[in-house]
């Protein structure tokens, strides 16, 4: 029963009972007032073990809010510090790349010259009056070759990188 509606009985009990003539005492009915008291004794720990129950239950859901949130920022800072590792390394391999193309590059530039001086040189020492069209065959044949070595190179730099875990 609930202890507010016993109070209320206890209040009703004693607006019913008779006052005593000439002093602020009244006479009350013993039995009554004895089983309201008993019900309030019973009523009270059920009503406390309620509220310490939603207490308990306040607190757990306390608990485990404040254990979400603090996954949540966890989480995010996780996040945020994986991208802007991303972003390092995602700038780290541009700069990289840069480089490899560079590289690439010269090494092209360095193989075309070797090829050129290599093609002179076999020139020289052939008859000079070699068919034009056989001249650039053979000179096509060779800048084939030169863009298939700048391929290779790129992709042995490309290679060597990733095996080094670049």
């Amino acid at each position: 029963m609930d202890i507010l509606h016993l109070v209320d009985r206890l209040e009703e009990l004693f607006n019913e009972s008779r006052p005593i003539p000439f002093t602020n005492n009244v006479i009350v009915d013993e039995d009554r007032m004895l089983d309201i008291i008993d019900q309030m004794r019973v009523a009270i720990p059920d009503q406390v073990k309620q509220a310490e129950k939603l207490l308990a239950e306040r607190d757990r859901t306390l608990a485990q809010a404040q254990e979400e949130a603090s996954r949540t920022v966890q989480l995010a800072r996780e996040k945020s510090e994986g991208l802007l590792e991303r972003d390092s390394i995602v700038e780290a391999a541009q700069t990289r790349g840069e480089q490899i193309i560079e590289q690439a590059q010269r090494d092209a530039k360095q193989r075309e010259a070797h090829a050129q001086r290599m093609q002179y040189d076999g020139q020289a020492g052939q008859d000079d009056q070699a068919a034009p069209e056989e001249r650039a065959r053979k000179e096509s044949h060779l800048h084939c070759l030169l863009r298939f070595g700048i391929v290779d190179v790129i992709m042995s730099l490309v290679d060597a990188e990733i095996r080094s875990g670049r």
